[in-house]
């Protein structure tokens, strides 16, 4: 039991610093030709705030497994619609835009249940 603890403890931690991970490469495009280093960097700093935000939620996660497993689990589902339809806009393809929000908003979702998990069984075992 106290393996299975361990194992629930690290993963949603683990997926989640790898989801913002992630979200962050989107920053990349932030650097552009043309533009001062000092936009660039500003711009970076920019694209960058979601994934401060995410960071942020993993902090409280951290400490307050049930309420950071809320929030991610709000922030999975509640983003997915819009994402979708900013996506479907874009390419006019169902399963493009559904593929999107299974690698974007989806592994947030399941962070929040792991992070819900987690906390249950530590509180099932004390």
């Amino acid at each position: 039991m106290k393996e299975s603890i361990k194992v629930f403890h690290w993963l949603p931690r683990i997926i989640c610093m790898l989801a913002i991970l992630f979200i962050s490469l989107f920053a990349a495009d932030a650097f552009k030709p043309g533009l001062t280093i000092w936009q660039q960097l500003g711009a970076f700093i920019i694209h960058l705030i979601p994934s401060f935000i995410l960071f942020a939620i993993l902090l409280v996660a951290w400490k307050w497994e049930y309420v950071g497993g809320i929030i991610f689990i709000i922030i999975g589902l509640g983003l997915t619609p819009l994402i979708f339809k900013h996506n479907y806009q874009m390419n006019h393809s169902v399963w493009m835009s559904a593929g999107i929000i299974m690698i974007i908003t989806i592994p947030f979702a399941i962070v929040g249940v792991l992070f819900i998990v987690s906390g249950y069984l530590k509180k099932k075992h004390n």
